[in-house]
């Protein structure tokens, strides 16, 4: 005699994107069986149990049902913000000239250190709840703009609040080698000394960070400095990621793989070897169309050489006061497409399976399958391209976090 499968909730009426392998792997009619948050069964509606008992039952009137969006790269918690500088940049002053009168990253530095916990949660809570209503569950949000062991805290203490406040899962890294700042003009090594012995064990002790990320850059940290930092969190029991080969190729990717780093981000200017490496090593490609966009860059990161070397590519908004004020990761699946040649389906991977896989949850997050979360997102849409064709505005959709109507 079959044993009876009970489940608290079962979805169907729609065709489900599992993306699978980064796929679509489309069911036509698809249904779902959540029980206690994950998902207990998925297939075809006609193949689905008889012994299947549900408590309650939705079902839609078509459409798709695709993974639930998750946004890899953000930097949410900050104060103030730098449209000013923005209308600057457009009317002919230069970066260094804004940097000079006090502006740019040293101006989001203040304004972060100067907030206090509420005004900062206050102001990225206003941030999120965009990306939260085109189908992101799972943000993960960097530290990086208080430069100091209490600020840096501060910061990822206030990240990890957006989870308390709002239905969605945030992972947290500490990004503290982000920027010198202005105190230690100079004296990168004694900074890079203050991340390394006190703010990196200080966030893993308190539970405040699930990964440490570093700026590998010449207007940020040298490879040397940054292989200190991974040392660090390596010493904490915490994964590494990094910023690379945005501005210029100084082999951080590379380095990044050798750390087995869940993920290298920008790499604009990453080169054959780097993509050799990451592949090698499993380390996801994190394209940042945001950014790329408003600072009007003209080197496209090389998605073939990601294609040739098997790197799996993620794509996240990068939401940030200065090159990315992006609060839409479907706007970043189109710009994907657009400007640097992704396919629909790569794009689409690239915010789901792909995007889990950047922040190490690929066995629980990023695929529709039997035992991973139950966290998706129905369309009232024909195809999954269409994900990437809408340019703008907020399409209908109903987001399902952890087997419940996310309201």
């Amino acid at each position: 005699m079959t044993s009876e499968i009970h489940c608290d909730s079962l979805w169907h009426g729609a065709d489900i994107v599992t993306m699978r392998d980064g796929k679509y792997h489309t069911l036509s009619n698809g249904a779902i069986a959540v029980r206690d948050g994950k998902i207990v069964w998925l297939g075809e509606h006609a193949a689905m149990p008889a012994t299947l008992i549900a408590d309650e039952t939705v079902k839609f009137d078509g459409g798709i049902i695709t993974p639930g969006f998750v946004d890899c790269h953000t930097h949410l918690v900050f104060g103030g913000n730098r449209s000013g500088e923005f209308e600057q940049r457009l009317n002919g002053v230069s970066y260094a000239e804004i940097a000079a009168q006090g502006g740019g990253i040293i101006s989001t530095v203040k304004a972060t250190r100067d907030a206090d916990e509420e005004r900062l949660l206050e102001q990225a809570l206003f941030r999120l709840r965009p990306l939260l209503a085109e189908g992101v569950t799972c943000v993960e949000i960097k530290s990086g703009y208080g430069l100091t062991p209490e600020s840096e805290l501060k910061m990822l203490r206030v990240a990890r609040r957006l989870g308390e406040h709002l239905p969605v899962e945030v992972k947290t890294t500490c990004l503290a080698a982000h920027a010198l700042p202005p105190e230690y003009a100079n004296r990168a090594d004694d900074y890079i000394d203050l991340v390394c012995n006190t703010i990196i064990p200080q966030a893993a002790a308190a539970g405040l960070a699930d990964a440490v990320d570093a700026f590998c850059e010449h207007l940020a940290f040298s490879p040397a400095q940054v292989a200190k930092v991974f040392a660090a969190a390596e010493a904490a029991g915490l994964p590494v990621k990094l910023h690379a080969e945005q501005l210029s190729a100084l082999g951080g990717s590379t380095l990044a793989a050798q750390h087995h780093a869940l993920s290298a981000d920008h790499l604009e200017y990453a080169t054959e070897q780097d993509a050799r490496a990451m592949g090698d090593a499993g380390t996801v490609a994190v394209l940042l169309p945001g950014a790329y966009y408003l600072l009007r860059e003209t080197q496209c990161p090389p998605v073939d050489l990601f294609r040739k070397h098997g790197v799996a590519m993620a794509i996240a908004s990068d939401a940030n006061p200065g090159t990315s004020p992006a609060l839409s990761l479907r706007l970043m699946i189109n710009m994907a497409c657009t400007l640097f040649r992704l396919t629909p389906e790569e794009a689409l991977a690239g915010v789901t399976v792909h995007a889990a896989k950047a922040l190490g949850l690929q066995a629980s997050h990023g695929t529709l399958e039997a035992g991973k979360v139950a966290d998706f997102v129905h369309w009232p849409l024909s195809r999954p391209a269409e994900l990437a064709y809408w340019l703008g505005g907020q399409l209908p959709c109903t987001v399902i976090f952890r087997g419940e109507v996310r309201q």
